[in-house]
């Protein structure tokens, strides 16, 4: 009678509409809030971001297809029922020493009372006449489905806030570039009457600022024979990331051997908003949560055993793995700088050139899977330890002694700071230095109407008549052949 008493049957018809009510206002504000979203990075042409907010609404929908399925699974889940041996090892936490003298099915009473009282409906004999216990509860699997919850909303919260950051330290950058921004290109030098004085004066201003970023440049990375050393130089490049990731005679640097690579004929490119650009096209992979990455999830889960204090050795897996990152980035610049002075010596033309050869196996993309996963896995670490907070609460077995505690806490900050402020900036820049430009070269009007071109000249085919060729030109936008002219000026290697 109880139990009926509590169920919705039993329950005031006010309650059920007032909790439906609350629940669809919040459903549909938030659904609005990211339509308006949506909308206004829409308005302000940020492509990039605008689907990697499309894919923050798949990770929405996928976590209420979880949620789904965890609800209308719950009641076949709740008659599972599987022999004690199974179920009577690997706790998260140690079981008190008067239990282990008891059988295997006392040991699971308390866990099969309270499933009993949160069911509607469960016969309490169901498992114990076959002799067996339930696979789970229903309170577990509960906590379960918050928890899954709270790791995608820290998750998001962390790669966005790294992401905000970042961004903000790249823009410091702005300074340094629009210092070229006056540079005339071949194209307009050969123009009559440009060579005025004030363009003059610019183009001195340049090439001065140039020639003392890269003296200062070389004399960092390539000067003298320690810095030559491949031990000293992969000290220096593990310690610098820790100050000044990227300096002003870096930058400049790198900037003048992409273009030198990629626009010979464009020396004004601007190389900050292309490199802008392509952060945030990366960013809509970062904000994702891969199929690897949950079974991550599933392994650190079954790991959580009592004793072994497994996130506390998991937690410096980020840090390690962000260090090396950094380390290798700060690496890249320093083998560019040696690049170049042995270029000198056997008088070839120095100039720093970008190539994949630098990063792991040859594949620039290495590094974002991993700060993929380094921020995955700092979400995963601060998201535990949230959900067992507010769950059990801080005397909780699950939290750890205090001792193990605290380091995890400072390590998940120290690598969301040192992946805002120093490595997210190094990636930005560092990863230029590949073989091959990204499509953010191309700006969003550039992009998206590049993809419709080529879609509906792939839909009409090879035999596409020069009539049909000709009636379709008119229809690209001026300000499309306007920009196709400046890229054309970006030599594809």
């Amino acid at each position: 009678m109880a139990e009926e008493e509590n169920s919705l049957e039993y329950t005031p018809t006010w309650v059920v509409a007032f909790i439906c009510f609350i629940i669809v206002l919040l459903s549909l504000l938030a659904e609005r809030g990211l339509h308006h979203l949506g909308k206004y990075l829409k308005r302000k042409k940020q492509d990039a971001l605008f689907e990697a907010l499309q894919k923050l609404k798949e990770e929405l929908m996928l976590l209420g297809f979880i949620s789904l399925m965890l609800t209308v699974s719950q009641t076949a889940i709740r008659h599972i029922c599987v022999p004690p041996a199974l179920v009577s090892n690997m706790f998260p936490c140690k079981k008190p020493l008067e239990e282990e003298h008891h059988a295997p099915e006392s040991s699971h009473s308390l866990i099969f009372n309270t499933r009993h009282l949160l069911s509607t409906g469960a016969s309490p004999d169901h498992c114990t006449n076959k002799g067996k216990v339930p696979l789970i509860s229903v309170e577990a699997l509960h906590h379960l489905h918050i928890f899954i919850f709270v790791l995608a909303v820290v998750h998001v919260i962390f790669c966005a806030s790294t992401m905000v950051l970042g961004g903000a330290r790249i823009q410091q950058w702005k300074r340094w570039e629009d210092n070229f921004k006056k540079i005339p290109s071949q194209k307009d030098a050969s123009k009559p009457g440009h060579a005025h004085a004030h363009h003059v004066h610019a183009h001195a201003h340049a090439l001065h600022e140039l020639f003392n970023a890269n003296h200062e440049f070389f004399k960092m990375h390539a000067g003298g024979f320690w810095r030559r050393s491949v031990v000293i130089s992969w000290l220096r490049s593990f310690c610098k990331q820790f100050y000044g990731s990227v300096t002003k005679s870096e930058y400049i640097a790198l900037r003048h051997g992409f273009i030198m690579t990629h626009c010979p004929t464009n020396p004004s490119f601007n190389f900050h908003k292309y490199m802008l650009r392509t952060v945030e096209m990366d960013f809509k992979k970062v904000v994702t949560i891969s199929w690897y990455l949950w079974l991550f999830v599933v392994v650190f889960l079954l790991l959580n055993v009592g004793g072994w204090n497994t996130y506390f050795w998991l937690s410096f897996l980020p840090l390690i793995l962000l260090l090396m990152v950094g380390a290798k980035l700060e690496n890249i610049i320093s083998s560019l700088a040696v690049d170049v002075c042995e270029k000198r010596n056997r008088g070839e033309q120095a100039v720093i050139t970008p190539s994949d050869e630098l990063f792991w196996f040859h594949r620039p993309e290495i590094v974002l899977q991993l700060v993929h996963f380094i921020l995955f896995q700092n979400s995963f670490e601060i998201a535990f330890f949230f959900w067992i907070l507010f769950t059990y609460g801080i005397h909780s077995c699950i939290m750890e002694k205090l001792g193990f505690l605290i380091p995890r806490l400072v390590m998940g900050v120290l690598v969301q700071v040192l992946c805002s402020y120093s490595t997210l900036p190094l990636y930005a820049l560092v990863t230029q230095m590949g073989s091959k430009f990204k499509k953010g070269i191309f700006d969003d009007l550039v992009h998206s109407t590049l993809k419709v071109w080529l879609s509906d000249t792939r839909s009409k085919g090879e035999s596409t008549s020069e009539a049909r060729r000709m009636e379709i030109v008119p229809t690209i936008p001026e300000s499309f052949n306007v920009q196709i002219n400046e890229v054309m000026e970006c030599d594809n290697p």
